[in-house]
């Protein structure tokens, strides 16, 4: 099975940029747009200079269970750089959405609770809300994941979006939004009241 198919049959419509897309990446922006494939992985990541963007990761059923995840993370993690992805949240009618958040988090990735991301889907016109997870080998500010995540939206997500899809992408102030939180001394983080 061709690589999109896997990514198209494990991914949600809304979730998915076209084959075009992601093939004019791979060629157009192939210093730092990268695919790793084999018979039981496909994954897409951008390589920028100080972190990587885990685009799509898709492990097939059959090879489950067998560390292949962890492995791919450990050899990204290796790059000693920020590891940012985004997940939809938990639904619990769909139970993959649970197991993924609970991979994640064993490998060591925290939620960016001070970051709000929603995009409008070009193929299905739906509004999804996306949680940003992500992994640091020091203490990167939630706020330093922000403005990465932005550079990602503009230069990834949104990239030839009018011609590919003829029309675009929601700007990246409307998709993504930062709320500073405030420290609570010897109390988790609050916050601020509106």
């Amino acid at each position: 099975m061709h690589w999109y198919e896997k990514l198209n049959q494990y991914f949600p419509i809304e979730e998915m940029k076209s084959q075009e897309h992601i093939e004019l990446l791979l060629k157009e922006k192939e210093n730092i747009y990268k695919k790793s494939e084999d018979e039981f992985h496909v994954m897409m990541y951008a390589e920028m200079e100080d972190f990587l963007f885990i685009d799509y990761l898709f492990v097939s059923k059959a090879a489950r269970g067998r560390g292949i995840g962890r492995k791919l993370l450990d050899q990204l993690k290796k790059q000693n750089k920020p590891i940012i992805l985004e997940v939809e949240p938990v639904d619990y009618e769909d139970s993959d959405t649970e197991k993924r958040q609970k991979f994640y988090r064993r490998e060591g990735f925290r939620h960016a609770e001070s970051i709000g991301y929603t995009r409008r889907s070009l193929a299905t016109g739906e509004v999804n809300k996306m949680e940003i997870l992500f992994w640091t080998p020091v203490n990167e500010s939630e706020e330093s994941i922000y403005d990465k995540m932005r550079h990602t939206y503009e230069v990834i997500h949104t990239y030839k979006d009018i011609e590919l899809y003829g029309r675009p992408y929601e700007e990246v102030s409307k998709a993504l939004s930062y709320k500073e939180r405030k420290k609570n001394p010897g109390g988790p983080d609050k916050e601020p009241a509106n």
